[in-house]
């Protein structure tokens, strides 16, 4: 039976690279991405056969991808972060689902081994840059609404607000979208005190990593571009100061036992 590997690669460092991930991508001999995540995969890309898609192509890889495995080859579908937040794992078991329901015409794809391999989140890595921000229940939200009406992102905006979530921001900004992470921030200080601490993550592992500690009411969208994560804390959440070192944590309630 053909292979399909489903994989997350991390959100840029190779150190970052799954094990599991690591084994498949050797095992592969074709791999679908968009190109800037091929590049990122350095010296593990050696030999390998490169269908590069553009940023918008997205079930365009996914199609492609189902296609090279149904033909036998080896084939990794590879996105950065884990591939089942926001990411391609969902388009595979969309079309899957279609061709199931006879609006495909692809039956090869039903033969084709499907395992999807978790990679680590742009969140997890913002929060362990900064400490332990995700330290109690959180959620993440994405500020596009190319797929989502905005009506949807509004309430649920509301709704992290109500519950007092820490969330993560994907998607914050883009060249055409400047407005939806202002909304936000007002959306949360309705909730929330503007000193709640505010981590802007850009280029997370990466070389051209940047850190930003900030708060609910200095956070701007003008700060913020593509490559960027945006992650705001609850109520509880707190800024530290040691020195030159700076955290942030969410407390999970081990106060009333300290």
């Amino acid at each position: 039976m053909s292979k399909l590997f489903v994989m997350g690669m991390g959100p840029g460092d190779l150190g970052l690279v799954a094990p599991n991930a690591t084994k498949a991508l050797a095992v592969c001999s074709d791999w679908v991405a968009y190109g800037y995540y091929l590049d990122l995969l350095g010296e593990l890309s050696e030999g390998k056969t490169f269908h590069n898609l553009p940023l918008g192509e997205e079930i365009g890889r996914a199609r492609l991808a189902l296609t090279l495995a149904a033909q036998g080859k080896e084939t990794a579908l590879i996105s950065s972060g884990d591939i089942g937040i926001y990411a391609m794992a969902t388009l595979v078991f969309e079309l899957l689902d279609l061709q199931l329901q006879g609006k495909e015409n692809h039956p090869e794809w039903l033969d084709v081994d499907i395992e999807v391999i978790p990679g680590i989140s742009a969140m997890q890595a913002g929060a362990s840059r900064v400490g332990a921000m995700l330290g109690h229940d959180f959620c993440t939200i994405s500020l596009s609404d190319l797929l989502t009406p905005w009506e949807t992102i509004d309430k649920r905006l509301h709704a992290c607000g109500a519950g007092d979530f820490v969330v993560s921001f994907y998607n914050p900004v883009s060249k055409k979208r400047d407005w939806q992470l202002n909304h936000a921030r007002d959306v949360l200080l309705q909730y929330r005190p503007a000193s709640t601490p505010v981590m802007i993550g850009r280029q997370l592992t990466r070389p051209e990593e940047d850190i930003t500690f900030t708060t609910l009411g200095e956070l701007n969208a003008k700060d913020v571009d593509m490559f960027t994560m945006v992650s705001v804390g609850n109520s509880d959440t707190k800024h530290i100061v040691n020195g030159e070192k700076e955290w942030i944590y969410t407390p999970r309630g081990y106060s009333k036992k300290l």
